[in-house]
Formats: structure tokens, C-alpha cells, sequence
């Protein structure tokens, strides 16, 4: 394994033990965010966005003040939701309609969050460099995501 490729596998196993037993949706969001934030190297934030009222709304986060609402189908976040898939985005400006809550922000990964196989929300991770993110970084964040979910009690 490259040395700065995480091992997501154990990081999963990680995750689920610090998971375990809660119940609270904002409290495991809160602490994934943290979690990832910890390990994962060169990004400028990190968090989820909640859907609510047909929009996506802020929710735990670790980084800079963001963006509150975001429309579905606008925006990195947006597209993840109205498109169901994940969204690997090597620049940001070059995305259509990308929302630039923090300038600094160059490339980002979205990653659908699901409950009763209906999408609830996002995790959204954003990086000061462009092409930041790998297809391994991908699937790596989404087996987390899925960790997540397990935990998922609403």
C-alpha cells in the first residue's frame, strides 16, 4: 500500500466501534465528520448537509462557516442527490453550477447518505488542491459512509 494511501478497511472497523451503541443522528454525524477530518490528509472541510423541506440544509461539519441551503439538483452537493450517485469532482470551477462556499475549496467528493434506501442527506468533503481526490479515496469514503448508515436510527 502507498505510504499516504489509507487503509479504509480498518478505518471502517474504527468507525463502527466508535458508533457503536448511540443512537442520536446528529451525534454519529458529529463525530464521523471528526473522525474522517482526523485521518484524512490535505482537505478544508468536511460535513454533512441534512435533507429537509426538499432542500439540503447544513448539519455537523468540521471546517470554515458554509453555505445553510442548498437546492437538490444545484451545486456539487445538489447533483449527488438528484442524480442518486456519488460525485467526484477533480476541479470545482469547472463544474456547472458549483457553489463556492469557500473560495479555497478546489476539488470535492459528495457522497449520498441513505436510510430505508432513501437518500436523507450528504457528506461533503472539500480540498484546498485540485485532483485531491482518487477512485480509491471514493470508495474508501463511501465503505465509511456505509459504516455510517448501520448507525443510522431515525
Amino acid at each position: 500500500m502507498p505510504e499516504n494511501q489509507l487503509d479504509y478497511t480498518l478505518l471502517s472497523r474504527q468507525l463502527d466501534g466508535l458508533l457503536s451503541g448511540e443512537k442520536d443522528l446528529i451525534a454519529n454525524l458529529s463525530n464521523t465528520s471528526a473522525f474522517i477530518n482526523q485521518f484524512l490528509p490535505n482537505i478544508n472541510w468536511i460535513g454533512f448537509y441534512l435533507l429537509k423541506n426538499n432542500a439540503l440544509k447544513l448539519g455537523p461539519f468540521q471546517g470554515l462557516p458554509a453555505c445553510v441551503d442548498i437546492e437538490i439538483g444545484k451545486g456539487v452537493c445538489g447533483t449527488a442527490v438528484s442524480q442518486k450517485k456519488s460525485q467526484l469532482v477533480e476541479d470545482v470551477n469547472a463544474f456547472p453550477g458549483h457553489i463556492a462556499c469557500d473560495a479555497n475549496s478546489q476539488s470535492e467528493i459528495v457522497i449520498p447518505l441513505y436510510y430505508n434506501k432513501e437518500i436523507i442527506g450528504v457528506l461533503d468533503i472539500d480540498a484546498p488542491v485540485k485532483s485531491r481526490f482518487s477512485k480509491e479515496d471514493l470508495q474508501g469514503l463511501e465503505l465509511l459512509v456505509q459504516t455510517l448508515e448501520q448507525h443510522i436510527h431515525i
